[in-house]
């Protein structure tokens, strides 16, 4: 747990965290405002245009992803993780708290939703390092016993940030009249954020560089070209992680971004009820995470990931079935026991996935091969979810498609032999 004592090592690990609070924050409330940034921002005659409209703005984040991974994962491994962590949350609160701000087309035409496009871009900068940086300094915390447990708080965090934004759209729009809210009510929970992006700031100034880091300066052999290393040697590992990402990013968005949709769509429940049983459900699996990365050090962090992904590969069409079936019993039952297989996936994945790739460009590939994968499935799996349903008329299209993407998961997990995990850590100790 560190030589420092439990104390500093858990203000460490909070001050990792805190940035995942942030990213998921605002994406929960984008997405939750949607419908009112649409108007506000892309007025047109045809409401779902506006809809449309913001949705495009809301993918430009995914689309600069890539982009941070490869400005801060370079930042990372070359001048530390410490640094490019304190001020990839400074870059993310700022357009965040700027989008809370910005006046409306109404007020300023047309550069307003350029503007809006522009802020969205740069939160998509600094999520593309943001996440996985955290992820990074987390494992290299934590003892090779605890790696599980300790990478499983940035997945924690992330979803305890979903539903503190979900939280707070929630009560304000439950506090103000219509009218309040679209007027003004919706700014303050973006400016809001400002808060939390403080604290992590002031957390991350003052907290230790990771000790693996802290090694690589000593012995002088800190990379100066994380990139280009990484492409000409690493190149398997990058595959790997695309390969685990794939299960890991169409899960989360097809199980709690998709699911209420579809639910409305497939069946005569409100929209009200499939949202809560999803936030139970969020809430359930941001429990869970730590609990199976706990369960992942006693037992191996391959076994339980393993354990998921096989539960969602076989499991994911007939629960889909259940579902489909509008029976509130059984869609409830699906639903939590599809967060108890996205959990056991969730708790042991960044234990295993960050120590893939040496220390020298740990950040970098890490950061690169995450977000790609993320940017090009994750973000895109309602969207496509949709538009397979559409075209076999089938409404388990969905659930096979998830099963897919669990069966390549699996394939890629296969790939990564104990041999070559014990090779990884012998380059971690030598570095």
């Amino acid at each position: 747990m560190g030589s420092d004592g439990p104390k500093v090592f858990w203000k460490t690990v909070l001050a990792g965290a805190i940035g995942n609070v942030l990213e998921w924050y605002d994406f929960a409330l984008f997405g939750y405002f949607a419908p009112v940034l649409s108007r506000l921002f892309f007025p047109a005659s045809d409401p779902s245009l506006s809809l449309i409209a913001t949705f495009g703005v809301f993918a430009v984040g995914f689309l600069a992803r890539p982009l941070g991974a490869l400005l801060f994962g370079y930042w990372g491994d070359t001048k530390g993780r410490r640094a490019a962590l304190a001020w990839s949350i400074i870059l993310m609160a700022l357009p965040t708290c700027l989008v809370g701000l910005l006046p409306t087309y109404a007020q300023i035409g047309l550069a307003a939703p350029l503007t809006l496009t522009v802020l969205r871009f740069l939160q998509g900068l600094s999520v593309g390092g943001e996440f996985t940086g955290s992820v990074t300094f987390l494992v290299e915390h934590a003892a090779p016993t605890e790696r599980g447990y300790i990478g499983s708080w940035a997945g924690f965090s992330a979803q305890i940030g979903a539903l503190l934004g979900s939280a707070v759209g929630t009560l304000t729009a439950a506090s103000l009249s219509s009218d309040a809210l679209q007027e003004w009510g919706w700014r303050i929970p973006f400016v809001a954020g400002t808060v939390i992006a403080l604290v992590g700031w002031y957390l991350r100034r003052r907290i230790p560089e990771s000790p693996a880091f802290e090694r690589l300066q000593q012995a002088g052999v800190v990379s100066s070209s994380p990139v280009r290393e990484l492409l000409a040697s690493y190149r398997a590992p990058l595959l790997q992680v695309i390969g685990l990402v794939l299960l890991h990013g169409v899960g989360f968005y097809i199980f709690y971004v998709f699911l209420p949709t579809y639910l409305t769509k497939v069946t005569d429940l409100p929209m009200g009820t499939t949202l809560l049983i999803n936030t139970i459900c969020m809430a359930l699996l941001a429990m869970l995470i730590p609990f199976m990365g706990k369960l992942s050090d006693r037992v191996g962090h391959r076994w339980i990931l393993a354990a998921g992904a096989a539960g969602l590969a076989l499991g994911t069409v007939p629960f889909f079935s259940w579902l489909s079936s509008g029976h509130l019993a059984l869609i409830v039952t699906a639903q939590v026991l599809i967060t108890v297989f996205v959990s056991a996936y969730m708790g042991p994945f960044f234990g295993i996935v960050a120590i893939l790739f040496p220390v020298a460009q740990r950040y970098t590939g890490l950061s690169v091969s995450y977000n790609i994968a993320s940017a090009l499935f994750g973000g895109t799996a309602p969207l496509l979810a949709t538009v397979i349903m559409e075209q076999s008329g089938s409404v388990l299209a969905p659930g096979w498609y998830v099963s897919l993407c669990a069966v390549l998961s699996l394939i890629a997990l296969s790939t990564i032999s104990e041999k070559a995990k014990g090779t990884v850590e012998v380059q971690i100790g030598t570095h």
